[in-house]
Protein backbone atom coordinates (compact mmCIF):
# COMPACT_ATOMS: atom_id res chain seq x y z
CA UNK A 1 0.00 0.00 0.00
CA UNK A 2 1.38 3.40 -0.98
CA UNK A 3 1.51 6.40 1.33
CA UNK A 4 -1.05 8.16 -0.88
CA UNK A 5 -3.59 5.36 -0.60
CA UNK A 6 -3.80 5.60 3.20
CA UNK A 7 -4.72 9.29 3.02
CA UNK A 8 -8.42 10.06 3.48
CA UNK A 9 -10.25 9.93 0.17
CA UNK A 10 -11.21 13.49 -0.81
CA UNK A 11 -12.68 14.46 -4.14
CA UNK A 12 -12.92 18.20 -4.81
CA UNK A 13 -13.57 19.08 -8.49
CA UNK A 14 -12.32 22.64 -7.88
CA UNK A 15 -8.90 21.60 -6.54
CA UNK A 16 -6.03 22.60 -8.87
CA UNK A 17 -4.01 19.59 -7.70
CA UNK A 18 -6.85 17.33 -8.80
CA UNK A 19 -6.86 19.02 -12.22
CA UNK A 20 -3.19 18.16 -12.76
CA UNK A 21 -3.99 14.44 -12.68
CA UNK A 22 -7.49 13.34 -11.66
CA UNK A 23 -7.03 9.68 -12.54
CA UNK A 24 -5.52 8.38 -9.26
CA UNK A 25 -8.49 9.94 -7.45
CA UNK A 26 -10.89 8.33 -9.89
CA UNK A 27 -9.25 4.95 -9.34
CA UNK A 28 -9.74 5.26 -5.59
CA UNK A 29 -13.33 6.39 -6.02
CA UNK A 30 -14.17 3.38 -8.20
CA UNK A 31 -12.54 1.04 -5.68
CA UNK A 32 -13.30 2.60 -2.30
CA UNK A 33 -16.36 4.80 -2.79
CA UNK A 34 -18.27 4.08 -6.02
CA UNK A 35 -20.99 6.31 -4.57
CA UNK A 36 -19.13 9.22 -3.00
CA UNK A 37 -20.57 12.10 -0.98
CA UNK A 38 -18.86 15.45 -0.51
CA UNK A 39 -20.53 17.04 2.52
CA UNK A 40 -18.79 20.40 2.15
CA UNK A 41 -19.94 20.98 -1.43
CA UNK A 42 -23.07 18.83 -0.99
CA UNK A 43 -22.87 16.58 -4.04
CA UNK A 44 -22.81 12.86 -4.75
CA UNK A 45 -20.57 11.27 -7.40
CA UNK A 46 -20.69 8.08 -9.46
CA UNK A 47 -17.39 6.86 -10.89
CA UNK A 48 -17.81 3.32 -12.26
CA UNK A 49 -18.56 2.86 -15.95
CA UNK A 50 -21.75 0.85 -15.39
CA UNK A 51 -23.07 3.45 -12.94
CA UNK A 52 -22.16 6.48 -15.08
CA UNK A 53 -23.62 5.12 -18.32
CA UNK A 54 -26.63 3.76 -16.43
CA UNK A 55 -27.20 7.21 -14.94
CA UNK A 56 -27.01 8.80 -18.40
CA UNK A 57 -29.80 6.51 -19.52
CA UNK A 58 -31.87 7.05 -16.35
CA UNK A 59 -33.13 10.48 -17.43
CA UNK A 60 -36.33 10.23 -15.40
CA UNK A 61 -34.83 9.69 -11.95
CA UNK A 62 -31.73 11.75 -12.74
CA UNK A 63 -32.96 15.06 -14.08
CA UNK A 64 -31.07 17.58 -16.22
CA UNK A 65 -33.57 20.39 -15.59
CA UNK A 66 -31.28 22.19 -13.11
CA UNK A 67 -28.32 22.15 -15.45
CA UNK A 68 -25.18 20.10 -15.90
CA UNK A 69 -22.60 22.17 -13.95
CA UNK A 70 -21.62 21.95 -10.29
CA UNK A 71 -21.26 25.74 -10.07
CA UNK A 72 -24.10 27.14 -7.89
CA UNK A 73 -24.70 30.14 -10.16
CA UNK A 74 -25.19 27.82 -13.15
CA UNK A 75 -27.55 25.53 -11.22
CA UNK A 76 -31.31 25.87 -11.07
CA UNK A 77 -34.42 26.22 -13.24
CA UNK A 78 -32.79 29.07 -15.23
CA UNK A 79 -29.91 26.85 -16.48
CA UNK A 80 -31.54 26.25 -19.88
CA UNK A 81 -30.96 29.89 -20.81
CA UNK A 82 -27.27 29.19 -21.39
CA UNK A 83 -27.24 25.39 -21.62
CA UNK A 84 -30.25 25.03 -23.92
CA UNK A 85 -31.69 21.50 -24.11
CA UNK A 86 -28.79 20.09 -22.07
CA UNK A 87 -30.63 21.59 -19.10
CA UNK A 88 -34.07 20.20 -19.93
CA UNK A 89 -35.97 16.97 -19.42
CA UNK A 90 -38.42 15.35 -21.83
CA UNK A 91 -40.81 16.34 -23.32
CA UNK A 92 -39.32 19.85 -23.31
CA UNK A 93 -35.86 18.47 -24.13
CA UNK A 94 -37.14 16.34 -27.00
CA UNK A 95 -39.01 19.27 -28.53
CA UNK A 96 -35.92 21.50 -28.52
CA UNK A 97 -33.62 18.75 -29.71
CA UNK A 98 -35.88 17.93 -32.67
CA UNK A 99 -36.14 21.59 -33.67
CA UNK A 100 -32.38 22.14 -33.39
CA UNK A 101 -31.81 19.00 -35.44
CA UNK A 102 -33.82 20.58 -38.27
CA UNK A 103 -31.02 23.13 -38.70
CA UNK A 104 -27.98 21.39 -37.22
CA UNK A 105 -28.17 18.39 -39.53
CA UNK A 106 -25.51 15.73 -40.24
CA UNK A 107 -25.58 16.94 -43.87
CA UNK A 108 -24.78 20.53 -42.82
CA UNK A 109 -21.92 19.25 -40.65
CA UNK A 110 -20.53 16.91 -43.34
CA UNK A 111 -20.56 19.76 -45.85
CA UNK A 112 -18.11 21.59 -43.56
CA UNK A 113 -15.31 19.03 -44.11
CA UNK A 114 -13.54 20.89 -46.91
CA UNK A 115 -13.86 24.22 -45.11
CA UNK A 116 -12.51 22.67 -41.90
CA UNK A 117 -9.46 21.48 -43.87
CA UNK A 118 -8.98 24.98 -45.34
CA UNK A 119 -9.18 26.59 -41.91
CA UNK A 120 -6.81 23.99 -40.44
CA UNK A 121 -4.17 24.56 -43.10
CA UNK A 122 -4.50 28.35 -42.85
CA UNK A 123 -3.31 28.04 -39.22
CA UNK A 124 -1.15 24.92 -39.38
CA UNK A 125 1.11 25.61 -42.35
CA UNK A 126 2.45 29.00 -41.13
CA UNK A 127 2.94 27.51 -37.65
CA UNK A 128 4.88 24.50 -38.97
CA UNK A 129 7.16 26.82 -40.92
CA UNK A 130 8.43 28.26 -37.61
CA UNK A 131 9.48 24.86 -36.23
CA UNK A 132 8.13 25.59 -32.76
CA UNK A 133 4.83 27.09 -31.72
CA UNK A 134 1.99 26.96 -29.21
CA UNK A 135 -0.44 24.36 -30.57
CA UNK A 136 -3.38 25.91 -28.69
CA UNK A 137 -2.67 29.50 -29.69
CA UNK A 138 -1.79 28.69 -33.30
CA UNK A 139 -4.30 25.96 -34.19
CA UNK A 140 -6.42 24.19 -31.57
CA UNK A 141 -7.70 27.35 -29.92
CA UNK A 142 -8.79 28.87 -33.23
CA UNK A 143 -10.20 26.05 -35.34
CA UNK A 144 -13.28 24.91 -33.32
CA UNK A 145 -14.46 28.44 -32.60
CA UNK A 146 -14.01 29.43 -36.22
CA UNK A 147 -15.88 26.33 -37.41
CA UNK A 148 -18.79 27.17 -35.11
CA UNK A 149 -18.63 30.84 -36.09
CA UNK A 150 -18.62 29.82 -39.75
CA UNK A 151 -21.66 27.62 -39.18
CA UNK A 152 -23.52 30.36 -37.34
CA UNK A 153 -22.48 33.19 -39.61
CA UNK A 154 -20.24 35.18 -37.25
CA UNK A 155 -18.12 37.60 -39.36
CA UNK A 156 -14.37 36.91 -39.38
CA UNK A 157 -13.38 40.22 -37.71
CA UNK A 158 -15.48 39.30 -34.64
CA UNK A 159 -14.16 35.76 -34.13
CA UNK A 160 -11.06 36.54 -32.06
CA UNK A 161 -13.14 38.41 -29.49
CA UNK A 162 -15.83 35.70 -29.44
CA UNK A 163 -13.06 33.13 -28.82
CA UNK A 164 -11.62 35.23 -25.95
CA UNK A 165 -15.04 35.52 -24.29
CA UNK A 166 -15.64 31.77 -24.66
CA UNK A 167 -12.34 31.04 -22.86
CA UNK A 168 -13.35 33.32 -19.98
CA UNK A 169 -16.69 31.53 -19.59
CA UNK A 170 -15.08 28.22 -18.56
CA UNK A 171 -11.91 29.28 -16.71
CA UNK A 172 -11.81 29.05 -12.90
CA UNK A 173 -9.21 30.57 -10.57
CA UNK A 174 -7.86 28.37 -7.77
CA UNK A 175 -10.22 28.30 -4.78
CA UNK A 176 -13.17 29.89 -6.61
CA UNK A 177 -16.17 27.64 -6.03
CA UNK A 178 -18.67 29.32 -8.31
CA UNK A 179 -18.92 31.16 -11.62
CA UNK A 180 -16.45 34.09 -11.29
CA UNK A 181 -17.39 37.63 -12.30
CA UNK A 182 -15.22 37.64 -15.49
CA UNK A 183 -17.12 34.54 -16.66
CA UNK A 184 -20.47 36.16 -15.84
CA UNK A 185 -19.49 39.31 -17.74
CA UNK A 186 -18.23 37.27 -20.71
CA UNK A 187 -21.48 35.28 -20.75
CA UNK A 188 -23.56 38.47 -20.78
CA UNK A 189 -21.51 39.89 -23.66
CA UNK A 190 -21.80 36.66 -25.69
CA UNK A 191 -25.55 36.50 -25.15
CA UNK A 192 -25.84 40.13 -26.18
CA UNK A 193 -23.80 39.51 -29.31
CA UNK A 194 -25.90 36.50 -30.32
CA UNK A 195 -29.12 38.39 -29.53
CA UNK A 196 -28.10 41.02 -32.05
CA UNK A 197 -27.21 38.30 -34.58
CA UNK A 198 -30.61 36.61 -34.22
CA UNK A 199 -32.41 39.96 -34.59
CA UNK A 200 -30.40 40.71 -37.72
CA UNK A 201 -31.20 37.28 -39.25
CA UNK A 202 -34.89 37.82 -38.57
CA UNK A 203 -34.66 40.99 -40.64
CA UNK A 204 -32.42 39.52 -43.36
CA UNK A 205 -32.08 35.68 -43.43
CA UNK A 206 -28.91 34.13 -44.85
CA UNK A 207 -27.71 30.56 -45.54
CA UNK A 208 -26.12 30.02 -42.10
CA UNK A 209 -27.18 27.89 -39.13
CA UNK A 210 -28.62 30.89 -37.27
CA UNK A 211 -31.12 31.48 -40.06
CA UNK A 212 -31.83 27.74 -40.31
CA UNK A 213 -32.69 27.64 -36.60
CA UNK A 214 -35.05 30.59 -37.05
CA UNK A 215 -36.75 28.73 -39.89
CA UNK A 216 -36.88 25.34 -38.10
CA UNK A 217 -40.49 24.27 -37.66
CA UNK A 218 -42.37 21.10 -36.70
CA UNK A 219 -46.17 21.17 -36.99
CA UNK A 220 -46.21 24.93 -36.64
CA UNK A 221 -43.89 24.92 -33.61
CA UNK A 222 -40.77 27.11 -33.84
CA UNK A 223 -38.04 28.21 -31.46
CA UNK A 224 -38.15 31.55 -29.68
CA UNK A 225 -35.23 33.97 -29.95
CA UNK A 226 -34.28 33.10 -26.36
CA UNK A 227 -34.18 29.39 -27.20
CA UNK A 228 -32.00 29.96 -30.26
CA UNK A 229 -29.62 32.21 -28.31
CA UNK A 230 -29.37 29.54 -25.60
CA UNK A 231 -28.37 26.96 -28.21
CA UNK A 232 -25.79 29.31 -29.73
CA UNK A 233 -24.27 29.90 -26.30
CA UNK A 234 -24.20 26.13 -25.73
CA UNK A 235 -22.31 25.68 -29.00
CA UNK A 236 -19.67 28.17 -27.87
CA UNK A 237 -19.10 26.49 -24.52
CA UNK A 238 -19.75 22.81 -25.29
CA UNK A 239 -18.77 22.75 -28.96
CA UNK A 240 -15.81 25.09 -28.92
CA UNK A 241 -14.04 24.47 -25.63
CA UNK A 242 -14.32 20.70 -25.58
CA UNK A 243 -12.98 20.33 -29.13
CA UNK A 244 -10.08 22.71 -28.47
CA UNK A 245 -9.19 20.62 -25.43
CA UNK A 246 -9.59 17.37 -27.38
CA UNK A 247 -7.06 18.61 -29.95
CA UNK A 248 -4.66 19.68 -27.20
CA UNK A 249 -4.97 16.42 -25.29
CA UNK A 250 -4.39 14.40 -28.47
CA UNK A 251 -1.15 16.25 -29.24
CA UNK A 252 0.02 16.01 -25.63
CA UNK A 253 -0.48 12.26 -25.32
CA UNK A 254 0.86 11.63 -28.83
CA UNK A 255 4.10 13.35 -27.72
CA UNK A 256 4.23 11.43 -24.44
CA UNK A 257 3.76 8.16 -26.34
CA UNK A 258 6.00 8.58 -29.42
CA UNK A 259 5.66 4.94 -30.47
CA UNK A 260 1.90 5.47 -30.67
CA UNK A 261 2.33 8.55 -32.83
CA UNK A 262 4.79 6.66 -35.02
CA UNK A 263 2.03 4.10 -35.59
CA UNK A 264 -0.22 6.86 -36.92
CA UNK A 265 2.56 8.02 -39.26
CA UNK A 266 2.93 4.47 -40.54
CA UNK A 267 -0.84 3.93 -40.88
CA UNK A 268 -2.65 7.25 -41.47
CA UNK A 269 -6.05 5.58 -41.16
CA UNK A 270 -5.30 5.33 -37.42
CA UNK A 271 -6.05 9.04 -37.05
CA UNK A 272 -9.66 8.11 -36.29
CA UNK A 273 -8.40 5.79 -33.54
CA UNK A 274 -6.13 8.58 -32.25
CA UNK A 275 -9.21 10.73 -31.77
CA UNK A 276 -11.17 7.93 -30.10
CA UNK A 277 -8.37 6.91 -27.74
CA UNK A 278 -7.89 10.52 -26.66
CA UNK A 279 -11.62 10.80 -26.02
CA UNK A 280 -11.34 7.73 -23.83
CA UNK A 281 -8.00 8.22 -22.11
CA UNK A 282 -8.19 11.93 -21.30
CA UNK A 283 -11.55 13.28 -22.38
CA UNK A 284 -12.10 17.03 -22.38
CA UNK A 285 -15.57 16.61 -20.79
CA UNK A 286 -14.64 15.08 -17.46
CA UNK A 287 -17.95 15.25 -15.59
CA UNK A 288 -21.52 16.45 -15.81
CA UNK A 289 -24.13 17.03 -13.13
CA UNK A 290 -27.66 15.76 -12.66
CA UNK A 291 -30.23 16.23 -9.92
CA UNK A 292 -31.99 13.33 -8.22
CA UNK A 293 -35.73 13.58 -8.90
CA UNK A 294 -36.46 10.89 -6.29
CA UNK A 295 -34.54 9.03 -3.59
CA UNK A 296 -32.09 6.69 -5.33
CA UNK A 297 -30.59 3.64 -3.60
CA UNK A 298 -27.15 2.65 -4.81
CA UNK A 299 -24.16 0.84 -3.32
CA UNK A 300 -25.88 0.53 0.04
CA UNK A 301 -26.60 4.25 0.39
CA UNK A 302 -29.43 6.58 -0.56
CA UNK A 303 -29.07 9.68 -2.70
CA UNK A 304 -31.84 11.95 -1.37
CA UNK A 305 -34.26 13.56 -3.81
CA UNK A 306 -33.09 17.01 -4.82
CA UNK A 307 -29.38 16.18 -4.49
CA UNK A 308 -26.70 17.10 -7.02
CA UNK A 309 -25.14 14.02 -8.61
CA UNK A 310 -21.88 14.17 -10.60
CA UNK A 311 -21.33 11.60 -13.33
CA UNK A 312 -17.57 11.15 -13.65
CA UNK A 313 -17.04 10.51 -17.36
CA UNK A 314 -13.25 10.64 -17.07
CA UNK A 315 -13.36 7.88 -14.48
CA UNK A 316 -15.81 5.70 -16.44
CA UNK A 317 -13.46 5.79 -19.44
CA UNK A 318 -10.63 4.26 -17.38
CA UNK A 319 -12.73 1.56 -15.66
CA UNK A 320 -10.81 -1.76 -15.93
CA UNK A 321 -14.13 -3.62 -16.01
CA UNK A 322 -14.64 -2.22 -19.52
CA UNK A 323 -11.21 -1.16 -20.83
CA UNK A 324 -8.25 -3.54 -20.63
CA UNK A 325 -5.22 -1.75 -19.22
CA UNK A 326 -7.28 1.43 -19.24
CA UNK A 327 -4.47 3.56 -17.80
CA UNK A 328 -2.37 2.96 -20.92
CA UNK A 329 -2.66 5.15 -24.01
CA UNK A 330 -3.02 2.72 -26.92
CA UNK A 331 -4.26 4.25 -30.15
CA UNK A 332 -4.91 0.92 -31.87
CA UNK A 333 -6.82 -0.61 -28.96
CA UNK A 334 -9.93 -2.52 -29.98
CA UNK A 335 -12.07 -2.09 -26.85
CA UNK A 336 -13.42 1.41 -27.54
CA UNK A 337 -17.10 0.52 -27.70
CA UNK A 338 -17.88 1.62 -24.16
CA UNK A 339 -16.78 5.25 -24.62
CA UNK A 340 -18.71 7.50 -22.22
CA UNK A 341 -17.39 10.83 -23.48
CA UNK A 342 -20.49 11.87 -25.41
CA UNK A 343 -22.99 10.57 -22.87
CA UNK A 344 -25.72 8.05 -23.57
CA UNK A 345 -29.47 7.85 -23.83
CA UNK A 346 -31.68 10.80 -24.75
CA UNK A 347 -28.93 13.33 -24.00
CA UNK A 348 -26.28 11.75 -26.25
CA UNK A 349 -24.20 14.66 -27.56
CA UNK A 350 -25.74 16.17 -30.69
CA UNK A 351 -22.34 17.63 -31.62
CA UNK A 352 -20.37 14.38 -31.43
CA UNK A 353 -20.16 14.10 -35.22
CA UNK A 354 -18.83 17.67 -35.59
CA UNK A 355 -16.22 17.18 -32.83
CA UNK A 356 -14.97 13.95 -34.39
CA UNK A 357 -14.90 15.51 -37.86
CA UNK A 358 -12.91 18.56 -36.71
CA UNK A 359 -10.43 16.54 -34.66
CA UNK A 360 -9.97 13.97 -37.43
CA UNK A 361 -9.30 16.60 -40.09
CA UNK A 362 -6.89 18.62 -37.92
CA UNK A 363 -4.90 15.62 -36.67
CA UNK A 364 -4.76 14.06 -40.14
CA UNK A 365 -3.26 17.25 -41.59
CA UNK A 366 -0.80 17.45 -38.69
CA UNK A 367 0.32 13.81 -39.02
CA UNK A 368 0.72 14.10 -42.79
CA UNK A 369 3.23 16.92 -42.31
CA UNK A 370 5.03 16.15 -39.04
CA UNK A 371 7.50 13.26 -38.69
CA UNK A 372 7.95 13.72 -34.94
CA UNK A 373 7.41 16.37 -32.29
CA UNK A 374 7.94 17.12 -28.60
CA UNK A 375 5.97 19.06 -26.02
CA UNK A 376 7.89 21.77 -24.13
CA UNK A 377 6.80 20.79 -20.61
CA UNK A 378 8.09 23.99 -19.00
CA UNK A 379 5.69 26.07 -21.11
CA UNK A 380 2.51 24.12 -20.49
CA UNK A 381 -0.43 25.98 -18.92
CA UNK A 382 -3.47 23.94 -17.96
CA UNK A 383 -7.06 25.19 -18.09
CA UNK A 384 -8.70 24.98 -14.69
CA UNK A 385 -12.36 24.09 -14.80
CA UNK A 386 -14.65 21.76 -12.89
CA UNK A 387 -15.72 19.84 -15.97
CA UNK A 388 -13.44 20.72 -18.94
CA UNK A 389 -9.91 19.25 -19.02
CA UNK A 390 -7.17 20.48 -21.30
CA UNK A 391 -4.55 23.12 -21.98
CA UNK A 392 -4.50 26.89 -22.31
CA UNK A 393 -0.93 26.74 -23.66
CA UNK A 394 0.84 23.74 -25.20
CA UNK A 395 4.18 24.68 -26.84
CA UNK A 396 5.59 22.08 -29.22
CA UNK A 397 8.75 21.59 -31.31
CA UNK A 398 8.15 19.83 -34.62
CA UNK A 399 10.25 17.98 -37.16
CA UNK A 400 8.41 18.43 -40.45
CA UNK A 401 8.47 15.74 -43.13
Amino acid sequence: MTAASVQPLTFDPYDYRFHEDPYPTYQRLRTEAPLYYNAELDFWALSRHADVTGAFRDSVRLSSANGVSLDPAAWGPHAHRVMSFLAMDDPRHLRMRRLVYKGFTPKRVAEMADRIKELTLSYLEPALATGSFDWIDAVAGKLPMDVISELMGVPEPDRTEIRRLADLVVHREDGVLDVPMPAVEASIRLIGYYSDMVAERRRAPTADLTSALLEAEIDGDTMSDEEIIGFMFLMVVAGNETTTKLLGNALYWGAKNPAEYAGVIAEPELVTDWVEETLRYDTSSQMVARSAAVDIDQHGRTIPAGSKVLLLIGSANRDPEVFTDGDSYRIARTDKAGLASFGAGVHFCLGAHLARLEAGVALREFASRVRSYDVVDSGIVRVHSTNVRGFAELPIIVEAK
